[in-house]
């Protein structure tokens, strides 16, 4: 074979190569499109993007000094438009803690009556009042439960998993007082 026929059957492998990866790149594209538009179009949200209207920016979170919710909102709220503020008199809303509540009570026993389950509670009360001392959410309870396992193994493990479990309870909380907020205030 000549090298000219080398050359145009080398470039001939070359251009359909080429035409295949433009092929593959425009179909990794239209799909990565496919997924924005359609997680865009289903309400989803990256963390920071909490809608609160501008007119109660920024919010006082009235609660005790050792709540798990305090933390839990800071968290959800970096890099949002929404600001806690610590001073009420900067404050357009105040969301008020009103309860927060951990317990606990016994799921499941064994024939010997050693408990083997606890079912977890986390229930919290909260409102939310404008800077004009109108009531803008009435008062609401949300009460979060889970099952939480009890082998006699790793006690000290089982009481730091058991804190864990309270301070999701509590960003989820957070995330739903937040979507409350939306609801009402937007």
């Amino acid at each position: 074979m000549s090298r000219r026929a080398e050359r145009r059957l080398t470039g001939a492998v070359t251009s359909s190569q080429a035409r295949g990866r433009r092929i593959a790149r425009l179909g990794r594209l239209a799909w990565l499109a496919l997924v924005v538009t359609l997680s865009t179009g289903c309400g989803f949200h990256l963390r920071g993007s909490v809608e609160v209207p501008a007119e109660y920016n920024p919010i006082f979170l009235q609660s005790s000094r050792d709540s798990l919710l305090r933390p839990a909102f800071k968290d959800l709220l970096v890099g949002s438009k929404v600001r806690l503020t610590e001073s009420t008199a900067d404050a357009k809303l105040r969301l008020r803690i009103l309860s927060e509540l951990r317990s606990s009570r016994v799921a499941a026993v064994d024939a010997n009556g050693k408990t083997l389950a606890y079912e977890l509670h986390y229930v919290v009360r909260f409102d939310a009042v404008g800077a004009d001392g109108q009531q803008r959410v009435p008062p609401l309870t949300l009460d979060l439960m889970r099952n939480f396992d009890n082998p006699d193994v790793e006690v000290l493990g089982k009481q730091l998993e058991q804190e864990m479990i309270y301070e999701d309870f509590a960003t989820d909380v957070a995330d739903r007082i937040l979507m409350r907020l939306r609801a009402v205030l937007g």
